[in-house]
């Protein structure tokens, strides 16, 4: 009898050691959008620095309220005057579709920075239903029912 093998398991999972390897690596480099707003409402200091890596135009159509604005293609410059290399930076740039808070990152880390990105970036922000800042004061969307949950503070995750 010949057995088919799906897609999905064409390539064999990997070990439970290798995949609590991989997944504990994963998350030493990005955290999400919930944990960062959780850790900004908190109050007092979060521990890191949020960096919003996306243009002055961007920028001003909207970001996360304490963000540091810092373009990527300025990193090399800028940096240095507005991070401490002592306080752990966290970049974000529009979402998934977006690879600019990776490419911030990257060249954070190259200047020794210890660095994470927010994934979903400013898109899963505001679909959160969190606050952003404009040039025309703060605003707050509803949260989009797909991304976050309605009727709860937290994913469950």
């Amino acid at each position: 009898m010949t057995t088919t093998v799906n897609s999905v398991l064409r390539v064999a999972p990997a070990s439970p050691a290798e995949a609590a390897a991989h997944f504990r690596a994963s998350l030493a480099f990005h955290t999400d959008v919930s944990d960062v707003a959780a850790a900004l409402a908190a109050g007092g200091d979060p521990g890191f620095v949020l960096v919003d890596s996306r243009s002055a135009e961007a920028w001003d159509q909207g970001h996360v309220p304490g963000a540091v604005h810092l373009p990527t293609a300025l990193v090399p410059e800028r940096a240095a005057e507005l991070l401490d290399p002592s306080v752990p930076v966290v970049t974000y740039c529009w979402g998934p579709g977006c690879d600019g808070a990776a490419r911030a990152a990257l060249a954070l880390a190259e200047r020794g920075y210890r660095v994470k990105e927010m994934l979903g970036g400013f898109e899963y922000w505001v679909r959160e239903g969190f606050e952003s800042e404009t040039r025309r004061g703060r605003e707050r969307r509803a949260p989009d029912p797909l991304t976050a949950p309605v009727d709860a503070d937290d994913c469950g995750c």
